[in-house]
């Protein structure tokens, strides 16, 4: 779409607590909205959300920045001819897009999630010290979550099994499906050490294990994925990969389980459903996760998620209860509740009304 007037806006989305991960405790992180106006549809608006995650997302801060300026400069939002190599800003790019064809409403992919269909999504225990861990799982399950992710690799091995002990005897495996999130940090130089530090935790019942080892290391990967006693995910591995036949041949080499698809980190909405049509070549399931965007993002792809779920057969929970980690998010019609994610449709929530997204913050 030509002709339009873009602006790009900064935000730094401040963290009510510090989110513990392998990389470390984030406190806050980098956002940029862009806001495309159709000056010949009565100044409708689109707008897209530009998240990263320093020390994952391919393109740094400063990089985006400048890539962003580019796309304001042009007046264009042509997602289709942008480079991979900025995957968070294409996702923004092709968000706003989409929320213009849809006059600006956020409702992007009409349908049940945006009729007030809620859709399951996980718990996120976020890394810390074992009572805090063991607490935010108490917590998740009173708030009525039937599936929790929690983040391992960080912590001594031997504590982190204990704190998975602890979580199992409030949550036990017959009530709550219990994911675990690597982020490579059980790589070692001989892969039988990872699997039997994955024999280990089998014994806890575990549903997953996304990406135990770091991205890139396609054979020492394929060999857990062959004898891993857990299934294993592959997150980080997805990113930056953009030849169709390179994306083939990993999977095919690797033979996952399954594979997350973060549409910041692989290039928006177009490539994560391209991901998900070769997963399904190799076997391999899989779910949606945001890369902790503010409601902006998040509304979007809860949006993708829930249409894509509506055609599986055996519909995954997703991963996406992550809007109310910031202390200065933008309010929207987005409720998590019971394990849940849905959109609030009472009269006074009317999620096409734009007081109910005080966009006023964002607004240039």
């Amino acid at each position: 779409m030509n002709g339009l007037d873009i602006s790009i806006v900064e935000r730094s989305l401040q963290f009510k607590t510090p989110a513990g991960t392998s990389r470390g405790a984030l406190t806050e992180k980098p956002s940029f909205y862009v806001v495309a106006r159709d000056l010949e549809e009565d100044g409708r608006l689109g707008i897209g959300e530009c998240s990263l995650i320093p020390g994952l997302s391919p393109e740094s801060a400063p990089r985006a920045r400048m890539e962003l300026k580019r796309l304001a400069a042009s007046g264009s939002l042509n997602p289709k001819a942008m480079s991979l190599q900025y995957p968070a800003v294409k996702f923004a790019a092709e968000t706003a897009l989409i929320d213009l064809l849809n006059e600006g409403t956020r409702t992007l992919f009409p349908g049940p999630f945006t009729e007030g269909q809620p859709t399951p999504i996980n718990g996120l225990i976020w890394m810390g010290d074992p009572e805090d861990m063991v607490a935010q799982a108490a917590s998740l399950l009173d708030r009525g979550f039937d599936t929790l992710k929690m983040k391992v690799g960080a912590l001594d091995f031997e504590r982190e099994c204990e704190c998975i002990a602890a979580i199992r005897s409030l949550a036990p495996a017959d009530r709550i499906v219990l994911r675990l999130d690597a982020n490579g940090g059980l790589d070692d130089a001989d892969p039988n050490v990872t699997l039997k530090k994955l024999e280990r935790l089998s014994a806890f019942d575990i549903h997953s294990m996304e990406q135990p080892i770091r991205a890139g290391q396609w054979k020492k990967m394929a060999a857990i994925c062959k004898d891993s006693p857990i299934p294993v995910a592959l997150d980080e591995e997805l990113i930056g990969i953009s030849d169709t036949t390179l994306r083939r041949n990993m999977l095919h080499v690797i033979q996952p389980d399954y594979v997350i698809l973060k549409p910041s980190l692989l290039g928006g909405f177009v490539e994560s459903n391209h991901w998900m049509d070769l997963a399904k070549e190799v076997g391999a399931n899989w779910w949606a996760t945001s890369a902790l965007e503010s409601n902006i993002g998040l509304n979007a792809i809860a949006q993708w998620a829930s249409d894509a779920v509506a055609e599986e057969k055996a519909p995954m929970p997703q991963g996406l209860g992550t809007g109310s980690l910031f202390t200065n998010n933008l309010s929207s019609p987005l409720v998590v509740e019971r394990g849940t994610i849905r959109m609030n449709m009472s009269a006074e929530t009317d999620h096409a009304h734009p007081d109910v997204w005080n966009l006023t913050e964002i607004l240039p």
